[in-house]
């Protein structure tokens, strides 16, 4: 059975109004971007980080767990993750080789590498960004792998932002150039079509059983 006749059966269950959102936010996601926290301890900043994401139309996430473990996966993310996919990796190298796989760019953001503020930052390529703690930043393995590097310039007695401020910052900066821009960053009919899927089964109650029932009634048609 094919995807499309999935969505169509679930949108079924919710109002007009509900599918036309799903529409509209799924034209806004972008794979182009994504984003990687590195063993963050505390889970709001996390959880922020996520927020700020699913706002701004990142749809991919990357939490990587080695030193905290699967503590976060309780409180990840307050509701965003319902919205926004979480991918979930048990060391930085698992998670660099997984988004080079995929294409991306490795743009770590450190106050200590200051060869680009964020202002004078060009990107053309799918970018991945790292995020670390506010304590130890970002792992060596990170800032060894990274083709680039962000700052953002502060001007008090503060060096640092906090992660989910600086994450905030970048992010929608960022997407706001990439919206404006010329390059070609939009999901396809099919990632929109997987995606708006994914948002449904997650949506609606019982979605597991209900396409469990559905497959087995069109076996038979």
């Amino acid at each position: 059975m094919e995807e499309k006749d999935l969505l169509a059966y679930l949108e079924s269950f919710v109002t007009p109004r509900r599918k036309e959102l799903f529409e509209t936010v799924a034209a806004t996601r972008t794979y182009h971007l994504t984003v990687a926290v590195e063993d963050v301890g505390h889970l709001h900043n996390t959880s922020a980080v996520m927020r700020s994401c699913e706002a701004f139309g990142v749809q991919d996430m990357h939490v990587i767990e080695d030193r905290f473990g699967r503590r976060i996966d309780r409180e990840i993310a307050m509701g965003a993750q319902k919205w926004t996919t979480v991918h979930r990796h048990s060391s930085s190298m698992e998670a660099l080789g997984m988004l080079r796989e995929k294409g991306y760019r490795i743009v770590a953001t450190s106050p200590h590498k200051k060869e680009q503020t964020l202002a004078n930052f060009k990107w053309n390529k799918p970018t991945a960004l790292f995020f670390g703690s506010e304590a130890k930043g970002l792992s060596a393995e990170v800032m060894e792998a990274a083709d680039d590097f962000i700052y953002i310039p502060t001007y008090g007695f503060t060096e640092s932002l906090n992660i989910s401020v600086s994450a905030a910052i970048i992010i929608q900066d960022l997407m706001s150039r990439l919206r404006n821009g010329k390059l070609n960053w939009e999901l396809n009919e099919k990632e929109r079509l997987q995606l708006k899927l994914q948002w449904l089964k997650k949506h609606v109650k019982n979605s597991d059983e209900l396409l469990a029932a559905f497959k087995k009634r069109s076996d038979y048609v």
